[in-house]
């Protein structure tokens, strides 16, 4: 690329980078099936569009080929006690990233607080396979929450929060995050059972929103997985 963005001709000459597996080896008579035979029904896990049409998903070796209902289905079997929650009063668009990385984390849900709509197009498909549940308001978060005896951690370098580093998060918990820019409000902050920070060393004074719920998803791993 040349400077300042604009493409030269060597960019265009570059080939795609081919994305997951091109249809099942040996074709159909070599489906997975779930008893001996090729007249034997197909493996329920598996997907008969896939196989015959290759799988260009973003997911791991072990899904290929199979349905998102079987992809679901298994990681509802193994997922995590954390939860994590965000609020969204304007459109955040961070959201999708979040929903993104709790998959990757194997969150068990994640929880939008406010507007109901938001921006999927950072999720990269991967909200096929999480939870994402909704709530109008904190209010309505927190209720279920202690219906569910889960603690609210909040994230927010607010007055009176202490470190997330060093600190021993519960392993069952709901992480809650403000929105970009504002960070958790007020009715959110008073709602939670502790508020954390992410230790900074430089000179802006808040990160990412995405960011910084990738950070605290990543330090319940170390901890709990």
């Amino acid at each position: 690329m040349a400077r300042g963005g604009a493409l030269t001709a060597d960019d265009d000459a570059r080939p795609a980078r081919e994305v997951g597996v091109g249809p099942w080896p040996g074709g159909s008579d070599a489906w997975p099936r779930s008893g001996a035979g090729t007249d034997a029904p197909l493996d329920p896990r598996y997907d008969p569009e896939l196989l015959a049409h290759g799988d260009r998903r973003n997911v791991v070796d072990r899904y290929r080929y199979w349905t998102v209902e079987a992809v679901v289905a298994d990681l509802d079997t193994r997922r995590h006690d954390f939860h994590v929650a965000i609020e969204n009063w304007a459109h955040d668009l961070n959201i999708g990233s979040v929903v993104r990385t709790a998959n990757a984390f194997l969150a068990a849900q994640v929880h939008v607080v406010g507007r109901r709509r938001w921006n999927r197009r950072g999720a990269m498909v991967t909200d096929r396979y999480q939870h994402v549940r909704h709530h109008p308001d904190v209010a309505a978060l927190a209720g279920w929450a202690a219906g569910a005896g889960l603690p609210l951690v909040g994230l927010d370098n607010v007055a009176g929060s202490v470190p997330l580093e060093g600190y021993a998060l519960p392993r069952a918990c709901v992480l809650l995050l403000g929105q970009e820019g504002a960070g958790l409000s007020d009715e959110a902050v008073a709602a939670c059972d502790v508020v954390l920070h992410i230790r900074q060393f430089g000179s802006t004074r808040s990160i990412n929103a995405g960011a910084a719920a990738a950070i605290a998803m990543h330090a319940w791993i170390t901890q709990h997985a």
